[in-house]
């Protein structure tokens, strides 16, 4: 990730802005890094002209969560930089959603 790179973050609970990768991986550990169980179930990467689309679906468990499996999905739009590093990111989170299956 660039150093000056950027997350904006929509998730349910509203924006969530990150600046710097210290501040963005401190961002998706407290989303993830707790976890006891986590299986990534899909992803996907894709070019949108200059633009990276990222999709990934993990399965997890965490105490914080509560009893059972979640499910838990991101889509984000990212910009490069001419070497490839992350300057900006856009992400969409669908929540941790109850695990039915």
């Amino acid at each position: 990730m660039d150093g000056d790179a950027h997350l904006s973050a929509l998730v349910p609970r509203g924006l969530r802005e990150a600046h710097g990768p210290e501040e963005i991986r401190a961002t998706f550990a407290r989303w993830f890094g707790d976890t006891d169980d986590f299986t990534l179930v899909d992803t996907a990467v894709d070019e949108i002209g200059a633009r990276l689309h990222l999709r990934w679906r993990a399965r997890l468990r965490a105490a914080r969560l509560g009893d059972g499996w979640f499910v838990v999905e991101q889509q984000a739009f990212a910009d490069t930089t001419p070497d490839g590093r992350i300057a900006r990111m856009s992400l969409l989170c669908s929540g941790y959603c109850p695990d039915g299956h």
